[in-house]
């Protein structure tokens, strides 16, 4: 690949479940070992390895983040292209992961101050992002019958409001599946994804 074709790429794994046999880790993975055979630089940052508490006040929102979420946001920073990757729990992301970003997307950092009134700067714009969500459902019937809502929830309400765009998705269903060409099906495609850095 040519060189300044490639991207700095954050891949958020963010199963609750530090089980390194989780789908969600072999997905991030091959995602990853895909970027880097390109020539992408990587860097792979699992939520359930962090320290970090639920935010309780407005108060809490406005102070300095705690450590592992102020090096969270500098790898935000850093990168040109971000992958989130966790399963669909009651319909939309899983609670640690929301409030990573409730952490993570403070004011001042990921938008202004002015931005909840409806005006002022998004502070991510130029970067983009891809969203892998696993389930136990088909892929088409969460989008078509389910609407998606939860993944369009996070696409417009939090990743776009910050100025993150295009925003992509895989819906990566009938995860319960354990054995089968399914899953080699949607690893295969993950890694190709990987390559392109995007």
């Amino acid at each position: 690949m040519i060189a300044d074709m490639t991207r700095r790429i954050l891949v958020v794994q963010a199963h609750p479940d530090p089980n390194p046999d989780r789908y969600c880790v072999a997905l991030a993975e091959a995602y990853a070992d895909g970027a880097v055979s390109q020539g992408h630089h990587v860097e792979t940052l699992m939520v359930s390895g962090l320290q970090f508490g639920f935010l309780r006040s407005e108060k809490e929102w406005q102070q300095p983040p705690p450590e592992d979420i102020a090096k969270a946001q500098q790898a935000i920073l850093d990168a040109d292209h971000l992958v989130f990757v966790f399963p669909l729990w009651m319909g939309t992301m899983p609670a640690m992961l929301k409030a990573f970003l409730e952490q993570t997307l403070r004011p001042g950092f990921a938008f202004d101050q002015e931005a909840r009134e409806g005006f002022g700067g998004q502070r991510l714009k130029g970067k983009s992002a891809r969203v892998i969500v696993t389930m136990g459902m088909p892929g088409p019937v969460y989008r078509w019958f389910f609407g998606a809502h939860g993944y369009l929830y996070l696409k417009r309400n939090i990743l776009k409001f910050c100025g993150i765009k295009p925003v992509r998705h895989c819906f990566v269903g009938l995860a319960g599946a354990k054995e089968g060409r399914g899953r080699q099906r949607w690893l295969a495609k993950v890694e190709k994804l990987g390559r392109k850095g995007g």
